[in-house]
C-alpha cells in the first residue's frame, strides 16, 4: 500500500544541512536514466534551478538510478514537483527501491503524491527503524497525474545523517592522570 504524501513549499529541506545534522551525498554517487529528452537529464536533475527538471522519454515505468561506490548510509530522498507548472507530467505514484545492485532491488517505501507542489522528503528507514545503508537508490515513477506519460521532476537530493563526534558524548576525566591526556596539545 502506498503512504500518501503532500509536497510543501513551506518545507525548509536546507533546514537540517544548515544545522549540520544531515549533507546531501548524490554527489557521491553515479547517477543514470531509463529515458530522457535531448537537454533534459541528469545534469537539469541535479541543478540547483527550480527552472529546469529532468524529462522521460518512453514506456512506464520511469527509472533513476543513484550507485553510489560504498555503502552509504540514507536517512531520506526529497523529490521536488511542481503540479501546477507539469500538470499531467507530473508524477502521481513513486515506488523508492534499495539495494547492492539492479538484481537484488527491495521496495522501501510506495509513495502516492497529490497534486504536489514544492519538496516531498521519504524517510529511508530499515525494520529497527534506522536509516537504510546501500549500495543503490532506484526511483522508479510508477504513473502521473491525469495518466500523463512522461515524467517531470524538477530536484532530486539524497540525505545522509551526519556522524557527531564531538568531546561532549565522551565521558568526562577527573583523575589527574587522566585528565593530562585528554587534550591534544
Amino acid at each position: 500500500m502506498a503512504t500518501k504524501f503532500t509536497a510543501s513549499q513551506d518545507l525548509d529541506v536546507f533546514k537540517e544541512e544548515k544545522e549540520g545534522k544531515l549533507r546531501e551525498v548524490g554527489h557521491q554517487a553515479v547517477w543514470s536514466l531509463s529515458s530522457c529528452k535531448p537537454g533534459f537529464g541528469v545534469e537539469q536533475l541535479r541543478d540547483i534551478s527550480y527552472d529546469t527538471y529532468w524529462q522521460s522519454d518512453g514506456p512506464q515505468p520511469h527509472l533513476i538510478n543513484i550507485q553510489f561506490r560504498r555503502k552509504t548510509t540514507i536517512k531520506d530522498v526529497c523529490l521536488y514537483t511542481d503540479y501546477k507548472a507539469d500538470e499531467s507530467y507530473t508524477p502521481n505514484r513513486i515506488s523508492i527501491r534499495a539495494g547492492t545492485q539492479f538484481n537484488d532491488l527491495v521496495e522501501i517505501e510506495q509513495v502516492e503524491l497529490c497534486e504536489p507542489v514544492g519538496w516531498v522528503c521519504v524517510n529511508m528507514k530499515d525494520v529497527n527503524e534506522k536509516p537504510i545503508r546501500t549500495f543503490m537508490i532506484q526511483i522508479a515513477v510508477l504513473s502521473n497525474h491525469q495518466n500523463g506519460r512522461d515524467t517531470h521532476i524538477r530536484r532530486i537530493k539524497i540525505r545522509s545523517p551526519i556522524r557527531d563526534f564531538s568531546a561532549s558524548k565522551f565521558p568526562k576525566f577527573t583523575s589527574p592522570e587522566f585528565i593530562q591526556y585528554s587534550q591534544i596539545r
